[in-house]
């Protein structure tokens, strides 16, 4: 590159066209849009500045490159200031208001099926599976299994009741297995082999895990609330070197307007020149007239 020509700022050109490619082919620029740089061209005055080592061009060139990236910066600053309002007022609230009523629901569970189940683990809760009480476990898996045999359509069709739990009975086509589901205030799914003893096993676990998803909500419930007081903090921030960009933005103003790089040519017209659209002289008969 030779000193003192405008090479310098043809490569600056390359390089602000190699950031947009980049934006383009890696995902990781934090701008929202590329725009085209091609149309950017010296003028007179630019190639005049650099071919006379005018020091305010390499300063025009620094300032371009530094306003550049400050503004990247902004921008990428803003784009999470956005996201972080949109969560703050959004996303954050409804995921706790959900997590709430899975509390609610959880608890209420809770209650019903300790109402429900016997003192002593090893007494079998009643299982009802249509219109029949079964008291053992044993006649309650066989009664499920052939429940599911009995099944000719995969929607589900309400089975019992259990633990103080409503049963209902469907068909996963997907996975090819029948699916308990039970419902209190809340949902539970229990996919069934054909163990009758392991069938009966697998819905206690999942009733049984209630508390502890209870407990995982309430941490993931506090989790949400530390996270929305962090969103609203960010969403109330100012983009930290707004003033040094103001700056730098000023500056380049005042190198553009002192290497008259803004002023576009201007054709002048004198008053004197006849217009082309003026009436042309009439030739007549014998010579000319006006």
């Amino acid at each position: 590159m030779t000193e003192g020509t405008f090479d310098a700022y043809l490569y600056q050109v390359i390089e602000n066209k190699q950031k947009f490619i980049s934006q383009i082919m890696t995902s990781k620029s934090p701008a929202r849009s590329v725009e085209d740089i091609d149309e950017v061209a010296l003028s007179y005055a630019e190639i005049k500045a650099l071919a006379t080592g005018n020091p305010h061009i390499k300063e025009k060139m620094d300032l371009d490159i530094q306003v550049s990236k400050l503004q990247l910066l902004k921008q990428s600053f803003l784009s999470q200031k956005y996201e972080m309002e949109d969560k703050a007022t959004k996303y954050f609230p409804q995921k706790i208001k959900q997590k709430e009523l899975d509390i609610t629901a959880y608890e209420a569970d809770i209650q019903l099926v300790g109402e429900h189940t016997p003192p002593d683990r090893e007494t079998f809760p009643p299982m009802r599976i249509g219109e029949t009480v079964y008291y053992g476990k044993k006649e309650a898996g066989v009664a499920l299994v052939e429940a599911c045999k009995a099944m000719k359509s995969p929607d589900g069709v309400l089975l019992g009741d259990y633990r103080g739990l409503r049963m209902e009975l469907s068909y996963n086509s997907f996975a090819k297995e029948f699916v308990v589901t039970l419902k209190g205030t809340g949902i539970y799914h229990v996919p069934l082999g054909t163990d009758i003893y392991g069938n009966i096993m697998r819905i206690d676990n999942e009733i049984d895990k209630i508390p502890d998803k209870l407990e995982r909500c309430r941490e993931k419930l506090e989790t949400l609330k530390g996270q929305l007081e962090t969103a609203k903090a960010e969403a109330e921030k100012e983009f930290p070197k707004e003033k040094e960009l103001s700056e730098k933005v000023a500056r380049l103003g005042e190198l553009n307007a002192l290497l008259d790089m803004d002023k576009k040519d201007q054709v002048l017209f004198d008053e004197n020149v006849p217009d082309a659209a003026e009436e042309m002289p009439e030739k007549e008969t014998g010579g000319w007239k006006r």
